[in-house]
């Protein structure tokens, strides 16, 4: 994660076996709660992806299956994510479940690793494991959990592709395998395009075309029905207007605007939104802050998508890091832990709570503003990386200091 991780895990591998140990007894109840649902509540997207996987392995349309009633899903992602989810559907459905809910808390492990960096230091396997315990019980990252979902493991190949200092691979690489399994890390291709990262965006690019026309020539039909049917179905992910949407359009169409009404009034937030969030992540790279540029841009998938259910939110790990930094600014601390809270408790459950109590002039207005609270929440966290982190890091150090930073 950092330069000095390997000498401090050979100095400090007791505290670190313990620190996993502490990890482990604290997720504990969640994988044992999640892991235990009646079996047609429990992990139902990776039933989804494994079930695509099947569909693979058996030669049959993988875009015409649903998963059993009550669920009904449909696969939804492109058709390399079916090819790779084989792997998934050689494992029996128990096996499965424990392996992926695994990958889930490793791929957790590796996003808090890197976004914490700065704060580990000296006591990194005590800062690491109070990150990863908090981070864990964070209300996106436990749905990954509940819903066997894959959004953590996106976050984590992002990330590293874009922080980590000497990467083995070729940088741009994992952008783009992240962008070819689901299509929302896009958003970092417009980022290393707006910061001129020429080389990492033409790695990313190949890799995510590469593996976009592979199933062309292995699952032809597949591909088409992708690529000019079922991408096109924005009802095939569920309804748009469900509270977990908490996308911007998601926000809009529960205003229950005429349709025509609410696809402009979208258009024309997402345009200004996509240029203050892809400006001050442009701005955060060129002040060499990595991190709150990565938090940036996973704000904007999340934003800028037409659907985002509130488990996308898993970049939420990415910004509570930016905005610890090296934990030494008493503010910055108390703000991480004030969005840390928020996105622990169930803000949106909290407004449709409100909504039905029928509270005269209260439960109409208040409860729609909570009901989008993470959406809400996510635009103001963009607003605080882009505006107030910056001047709030300044402030915090000398001014020689803080007039070089500003340079």
């Amino acid at each position: 994660m950092t330069g000095g991780v390997a000498p401090s895990f050979r100095r400090q591998w007791w505290q670190w076996a313990l620190a996993v140990i502490v990890v482990a007894a604290a997720v504990a109840p969640l994988v044992e709660h999640w892991l235990t649902n009646p079996d047609d509540q429990r992990l139902v997207d990776l039933d989804v992806y494994r079930t695509g996987g099947q569909m693979v392995l058996e030669g049959r349309p993988v875009y015409d299956f649903v998963t059993p009633a009550p669920q009904l899903l449909p696969f939804t992602y492109p058709p390399i994510a079916a090819m790779l989810a084989t792997l998934l559907a050689l494992m029996s459905w128990e096996a499965a479940q424990w392996v992926w809910t695994a990958g889930i808390y490793a791929a957790l492990a590796v996003t808090v690793g890197y976004a914490f960096r700065e704060t580990l230091g000296r006591h990194a396997p005590w800062v690491f494991a109070f990150a990863m315990v908090a981070c864990a019980y964070l209300m996106p990252i436990r749905d990954q959990v509940r819903f066997g979902q894959v959004d953590i493991l996106l976050v984590a190949l992002c990330l590293a592709d874009c922080v980590a200092r000497r990467p083995w691979w070729p940088r741009g690489f994992w952008i783009g395998l992240a962008v070819a399994i689901k299509l929302t890390p896009g958003v970092f291709l417009v980022h290393l395009l707006v910061t001129r990262q020429w080389r990492t965006l033409s790695m990313a690019t190949f890799t995510a075309a590469l593996l976009s026309l592979l199933p062309f020539a292995v699952l032809p039909r597949d591909a088409v029905e992708f690529w000019f049917s079922a991408l096109l179905d924005p009802n095939r992910v569920g309804s748009n207007a469900a509270t977990t949407n908490q996308s911007i359009r998601g926000m809009l169409i529960r205003l229950y605007l005429p349709d025509t009404l609410t696809t402009l009034i979208w258009a024309a937030v997402v345009a200004v939104v996509a240029w203050y969030g892809f400006r001050a992540a442009r701005d955060a790279h060129r002040a060499h802050d990595t991190m709150t540029a990565v938090a940036l841009v996973g704000l904007m998938a999340v934003l800028l998508s037409p659907v985002a259910w509130i488990h996308h939110l898993a970049w939420v790990v990415v910004v509570l890091g930016a905005i610890v930094g090296d934990g030494r600014d008493p503010v910055r601390l108390r703000v991480a832990a004030g969005v840390w809270l928020f996105y622990v408790v169930p803000v949106p459950w909290w407004g449709v709570s409100l909504r039905a109590a029928e509270i005269p002039v209260l439960s109409p207005v208040l409860g729609k503003l909570v009901q989008n609270g993470y959406g809400l929440g996510a635009l103001a966290l963009v607003w605080l990386l882009a505006y107030w982190l910056p001047k709030r890091r300044a402030a915090s150090v000398p001014a020689p200091l803080a007039e070089h930073y500003s340079l």
